[in-house]
């Protein structure tokens, strides 16, 4: 059984996941359309402000695309949303962590200084957590999908007898009765 399959298209979960998209996709998409009306130089290591950040033309293109991933990622909902969150937002981290190496070097090519560090942190963290939003906790309730995709009951085990009708454990939560 596939986790795509169980998690209907219209759970609750799913508002969760196109929020986080569509709201830090808008604000990429913002930074990225002022970088380019702007017409930085594509290469240029030394970048120029927008909106409190050093960018280059060629960190605005990449702030465009990446965008555009979160917000297709919004249009479509559900697990797709979620997952494209959860990787977005390692990527900024892993991102924050590679151009910090790399500040004040020539091989900076999308022009960062340490705003741009920390904003990818953060946002490389705000965007995850949309992501894992009702997916990765400890205290799931027992009608989450998740929760149930990761225990299943008897009858959805391929392992495990089916129970009686009477016994005991056929009423619990989360199993059919």
């Amino acid at each position: 059984m596939k986790l795509h399959e169980e998690l209907p298209v219209d759970h609750r979960l799913s508002r969760v996941y196109r929020a986080g998209a569509g709201l830090c996709g808008a604000a990429l998409l913002a930074f990225g359309c002022l970088g380019l009306s702007d017409g930085l130089p594509f290469f240029s290591t030394d970048g120029e402000k927008i909106a409190g950040l050093s960018s280059n033309g060629l960190l605005s293109l990449v702030s465009v695309v990446t965008a555009a991933v979160l917000l297709g990622g919004a249009l479509i909902g559900g697990n797709i949303a979620s997952t494209v969150n959860i990787t977005v937002g390692a990527l900024f981290v892993l991102s924050g962590f590679v151009n910090l190496a790399l500040l004040d070097s020539s091989a900076n090519i999308l022009a960062f200084r340490i705003q741009n560090v920390l904003f990818s942190f953060v946002m490389g963290l705000v965007i995850a957590t949309f992501g894992m939003y009702g997916r990765v906790s400890g205290k799931l309730p027992l009608d989450n999908p998740y929760w149930r995709h990761r225990h299943p009951g008897p009858s959805e085990r391929h392992d495990a007898p089916a129970l009686p009708l009477g016994s005991p454990a056929a009423g619990l939560p989360g199993r059919p009765a």
